[in-house]
């Protein structure tokens, strides 16, 4: 396991509060990072229908997957065999029976049908027929939309999750370091990208890494004008930008980063662009404390770029951590206008301020925690934007800091 069982228990208790006050007595978790977050399940077996019962009053949650994976359940989670309750296969991919069928059945059997039972309706594990089969077997229950109920209970990181974050951003570290290293003129999009990922899943000596729960983002020239782009077979040329977005990760838990890299000397636009956005996410980490909304800290990178007459309608970061592909997001508190979360110690967000324009952009970002007395990055890598050029002519003070540490970059 992960943690002690001793965390699991007390994650349990913190979700049964919020249970309580929402008026749900069973609760039916799908969301593959919320079932690791109180049983510590981990498998790639999301893919087929799986799912954590969690009940007001009983001690253990109730895991429930394929036959398969029900090996899976009993070597990662903390959970007693008897709670470990896997389906046949017959279940799986079938026009004629569901596993919502057997869930509903399993509810039955424990006397739990005719009960409040929260779903989690905005997700992406669980679909338009899991809710249709679950009130068809169940009729008696009264559903309600629990979405994002323990999502909000994970916002505040233990100690030992925070020490995750903090291995898994060296790994980002040393795989962002590596795709600066390679990415040059004549160089393949696929050939960097395989550096990353391998870079990645290393980690370090003393820690192993995981797979990130999103793949290598790594627009270039005219692609930079978007950010959710991978990568291709392309090679670089000269005067491209290319933007990476990473995460390094461990037991699951992220540390993502951002940066920009120019082939050959940026033009001033493109300076100008990438010293104003570097200028507001530095403005934003420094009034980062306890007590402060996230709307003050938009507010504040808002302010910052319109001194240069730029604007920024999408948010510029979230709260983040553990979580499984498609997303390293936790889906909660947002950095953006009328988000008034109040931050407090041990919250973690990853804060990307990126700029997107018709034909180029420019991205940075920083994952951070907040600690007592105002926050702390996870990461530790210059910001400005990366330049690759023998010359180095028209941009030497961030260069000249660039090189002084991660000389073998240029």
């Amino acid at each position: 396991m992960s943690f002690s069982a001793m965390e699991y228990q007390q994650r349990i208790r913190k979700t049964k509060e919020r249970m309580a006050a929402k008026g749900v007595e069973v609760l039916l978790i799908t969301d593959p990072a919320n079932m690791n977050y109180l049983s510590g399940y981990d498998g790639w077996s999301f893919y087929v229908h799986q799912m954590l019962i969690v009940i007001g009053d009983e001690d253990q949650p109730i895991w429930v997957g394929r036959t398969m994976d029900a090996n899976a359940a009993k070597l990662t989670t903390w959970l007693y065999t008897d709670n470990i309750i896997p389906y046949p296969d017959i279940y799986v991919q079938s026009d004629v029976l569901h596993p919502m069928d057997f869930v509903a059945d399993i509810l039955k059997q424990i006397g739990q049908e005719k009960r409040s039972i929260g779903v989690e309706m905005e997700n992406y594990y669980f679909t338009a027929k899991c809710y249709e089969q679950l009130k068809k077997g169940l009729p008696n229950a009264k559903f309600q939309d629990a979405t994002l109920l323990v999502n909000w209970a994970r916002i505040v990181k233990s100690d030992q999750e925070i020490e995750y974050m903090k291995r898994a951003a060296l790994f980002v570290e040393n795989a962002m370091a590596d795709g600066i290293k390679m990415i040059n003129e004549g160089v393949r999009e696929c050939d960097v990208a395989a550096k990353i990922l391998h870079t990645q899943v290393s980690g370090t000596a003393e820690y192993g890494g995981d797979y990130p729960a999103i793949m290598p983002l790594l627009p270039s020239g005219e692609k930079t004008s978007t950010p959710h782009l991978t990568w291709t077979d392309a090679r670089y040329k000269q005067g491209d930008s290319v933007i990476l977005e990473l995460a390094g990760c461990y037991k699951r838990y992220h540390s993502p980063l951002a940066r920009t890299v120019h082939i050959g000397r940026p033009n001033e636009n493109l300076k100008a662009l990438s010293e104003i956005t570097v200028e507001g996410l530095n403005e934003c980490l420094a009034i980062i404390k306890p007590g402060v909304a996230l709307e003050e800290v938009e507010e504040t990178w808002r302010k910052s770029i319109a001194k240069s007459g730029y604007l920024k309608e999408s948010r510029i970061g979230y709260s983040m951590g553990l979580n499984y592909p498609p997303d390293w997001g936790e889906h909660t508190a947002s950095i953006r206008k009328g988000d008034k979360t109040i931050l407090q110690p041990n919250m973690t967000f990853h804060l990307i301020p990126g700029m997107w324009y018709e034909k180029s952009g420019f991205e940075v970002s920083e994952s951070f925690r907040v600690t007592e007395t105002g926050c702390e990055t996870f990461a530790d890598m210059p910001r400005e934007l990366h330049i690759k050029d023998d010359v180095l002519l028209g941009y030497q003070a961030p260069v000249k800091e660039v090189q002084q540490k991660y000389a073998d970059l240029f």
